[in-house]
């Protein structure tokens, strides 16, 4: 608040708590001095629930003390914890690799909602619609062409051998094994296949994971693809 928004608001306290006037000119500049050096970092009123005059008619109401400024700075403080409490950082738009503008657009969002200028970002739930994603981040996403640059994915490949080799497989065309459950090792659709571990007795002791899927879920994908392909070219020829 600036000088002339403390003015308003200690004429507004003194109308419902005439304790609080003050009659000397010299105590009215001491007054006004003293709450605006400790509230001047406190809006006034903001968009989103905070009014400076509705605390202090709080205050007022339920107190027998006359207020001082912290009665204002306290609840302030308490309203700004709150919000940053229910804020979930969204993604930047900018470039990531521009550090020094990531964290200038982070940070100005954590103060527009500290000081009450903009709401919380709600963690947003994971959806398979795309009418939620931020425009610019699809037109940055549209402009590289994947969510891992080429680059990366080469050095995460001997990492992920097995997506490396379903990655490679779908670029030549062939079938995506992993689009299809595994009837062998019960593999859930996405997921690699299993190799397991058999003891002397016959009981499983353990799996670990195949880069090749088995040969019986590649023969099922190639055969779901064969479907697709004939469906997409029946109207074609009709």
């Amino acid at each position: 608040m600036d000088r002339r928004e403390i003015a308003a608001l200690l004429a507004y306290i003194g109308r419902l708590d005439p304790r609080l006037i003050r009659t000397d000119d010299g105590e009215v500049r001491e007054q006004l001095d003293q709450w605006h050096e400790l509230l001047e970092d406190v809006p006034i009123a903001t968009p989103y629930g905070w009014d400076a005059r509705v605390t202090a008619k709080k205050h007022i109401r339920v107190s027998p003390y006359p207020i001082l400024p912290a009665d204002i700075g306290r609840p302030w403080e308490g309203y700004r914890r709150d919000r940053l409490a229910r804020h979930s950082d969204p993604t930047p738009s900018i470039d990531p690799d521009d550090q020094s503008a990531w964290t200038a657009e982070l940070i100005g969002t954590r103060h527009a909602v500290a000081v009450g200028t903009a709401q919380p970002a709600q963690a947003r739930a994971i959806t398979s619609g795309r009418d939620e994603i931020d425009p610019k981040l699809e037109a940055r996403l549209k402009q590289v062409g994947s969510p891992i640059p080429p680059a990366a994915r080469a050095a995460l490949a001997p990492y992920r051998p097995a997506r490396a080799a379903r990655e490679e497989a779908i670029a030549q065309g062939q079938a995506d094994a992993l689009g299809v459950r595994c009837d062998w090792c019960q593999a859930q659709q996405g997921e690699p296949c299993r190799r397991r571990r058999i003891s002397p007795t016959g009981a499983v002791r353990g799996t670990t994971l195949r880069t090749e899927p088995h040969p019986c879920r590649l023969e099922l994908a190639t055969a779901q693809q064969a479907q697709q392909t004939e469906r997409l070219q029946q109207p074609a020829m009709a």
